[in-house]
């Protein structure tokens, strides 16, 4: 029999989740309307990626969104970022009979190759990035992990950080291969620019799984050899990153303004 890894985990503060009530069918209505990815998927046992974007297609959040029994949708959204979601939505809702309401909470994430937890929603985002728990006392049972090296490995970027509000494309920021937007749905908030970016033009730039030697902040700028900027460095831990950079200059090896800093491409 094949064996398989351990099941790691750790409790996540810093989330906030939404929550929707009203008339099932006018919460997958107002959602449609507004959201890259088709959350009529969405279900007690299956999370959707999405994001609300600005009308010029520029992002304000990203979330996972899933249903309850009842048919209500949650929002799992960075706290940063959940006062200023909660905002907007409630400027679209209009008159519509929609009801929301915000809460912070925990959020245990569970992962490992091979292994089954039992319980929790699996993260669309990559097949790997495992499970998340909602209302759990913490991962009981599980070997201590570090989610944010977990999804730094696998090229994941955090909203809060990563991310920046009305200035990131979303196809810059690799939301077609994180199953963040449907191309095929009705329309959304910025999705003409969104379409425009995928059918009409080629990216020029974006965000890409890095190798790092060395400690840098977030934003932290890189140059080709040549001297030329070629963008910035975003997250990083443990050898591994993201980086926002110019496909033209991300050949070779990167580095800061000082040199103490060394960025790889780490997945061509």
């Amino acid at each position: 029999m094949a064996s398989t890894s351990p099941l790691f985990g750790e409790r996540l503060d810093g989330r906030s989740v939404v929550s929707l009530s009203g008339a099932a069918g006018e919460q997958e209505e107002f959602l449609q309307s507004l959201v890259t990815n088709d959350v009529g998927r969405a279900a007690p046992d299956a999370m959707v990626y999405a994001a609300l974007l600005t009308p010029q297609g520029k992002y304000l959040a990203d979330f996972l969104v899933w249903r309850d029994a009842e048919r209500n949708f949650h929002l799992d959204v960075a706290t940063p970022l959940a006062a200023d979601l909660v905002k907007r939505l409630t400027m679209y809702r209009l008159r519509r009979p929609v009801q929301l309401a915000m809460r912070e909470t925990g959020v245990t994430v569970l992962w490992g190759l091979g292994a089954e937890p039992g319980r929790g929603l699996r993260d669309p985002r990559h097949p790997d990035l495992g499970w998340r728990v909602y209302d759990d006392d913490g991962p009981e049972g599980v070997e201590p992990g570090e989610y944010d090296l977990h999804r730094l490995r696998l090229g994941i970027p955090e909203g809060s950080v990563d991310l920046v509000v009305n200035e990131t494309y979303l196809l810059e920021a690799g939301f077609e291969r994180l199953h963040g937007v449907d191309f095929r749905k009705g329309c959304y908030v910025g999705q003409e620019i969104v379409a425009r970016m995928k059918f009409k033009t080629e990216l020029r730039k974006g965000l890409r799984r890095v190798a790092v030697e060395g400690k840098a902040p977030a934003g932290t700028p890189l140059y080709a050899p040549d001297g030329k900027l070629a963008g910035a460095l975003l997250s990083n831990r443990g050898g591994y990153g993201l980086a926002h950079l110019r496909f033209d200059r991300a050949g070779g090896a990167l580095r800061d303004g000082d040199g103490a800093v060394e960025v790889m491409l780490a997945d061509g």
